[in-house]
């Protein structure tokens, strides 16, 4: 696959105008576009010049044939993570650049959103940018890639991070290591952990998610 093939569904702005921001949405293993299009319409009120896309993982699911991953599992363990985001960086890179030329857009109008695999790509691509985004927003995820440039902290976008408690595919500690790596490295991190959530995102969660994507790319304007 090129590093210009990755589509998948789609929102343009509500407002009917042209995109003043982007927010890249990626699925999780085993899943595809269509599981994570649905917080652009949840939050297309919040952000109604934003266009929404979430791409297809670039490889069929070897356990779910239906699905699609980003690299694959066998081990879920830290090196087989940190291996996988390596290979599927390039891809989501091209992509990226291809949908920031799309839009006329540049970085800092642009979020990335995770779910699991998908926050696992987010964080690894996303702080490893010359020119980072504006937001990295991660669901149920874990930092598989822990080597970024030494100015990443001046450099790098706000990040919230979300996890369920109950969440028995990547166990919520798998936030707080994310939060104290990032965070040594100066970045802001937030971060909400949901009571009683498994591996997955309750109403709480998205409205957080959306809160925080309109406060990291609409421009605050002085009262």
């Amino acid at each position: 696959m090129s590093l210009t093939e990755l589509d998948g569904p789609r929102i343009e702005p509500a407002s009917g105008g042209p995109a003043k921001q982007l927010v890249i949405l990626l699925h999780g293993y085993g899943a595809d576009g269509n599981d994570l299009i649905g917080l652009g319409r949840s939050w297309a009120p919040l952000l109604p010049d934003a266009a929404f896309v979430s791409p297809n993982a670039p490889n069929a699911c070897a356990m779910s044939p239906m699905g699609r991953e980003w690299f694959p599992l066998s081990f879920r363990d830290a090196e087989e993570y940190s291996r996988g985001v390596a290979e599927a960086k390039p891809i989501l890179n091209g992509f990226i650049d291809s949908e920031l030329k799309r839009y006329s857009l540049a970085e800092g109008s642009l979020a990335l959103v995770g779910f699991s695999q998908g926050t696992m790509m987010s964080l690894a691509v996303g702080l490893s940018r010359e020119k980072p985004p504006k937001a990295i927003l991660g669901y149920s995820g874990a930092l598989a890639e822990s080597e970024f440039a030494a100015d990443i902290g001046e450099k790098g976008p706000n990040i919230l991070l979300i996890h369920g408690d109950m969440d028995q595919v990547i166990p919520v500690e798998a936030l707080t290591m994310a939060r104290e790596h990032l965070t040594a490295l100066g970045l802001s991190v937030e971060s909400h952990i949901a009571k009683g959530v498994g591996h997955g995102i309750d109403q709480e969660g998205l409205m957080l998610g959306g809160g925080f994507l309109k406060n990291a790319l609409t421009p605050q304007t002085a009262s």
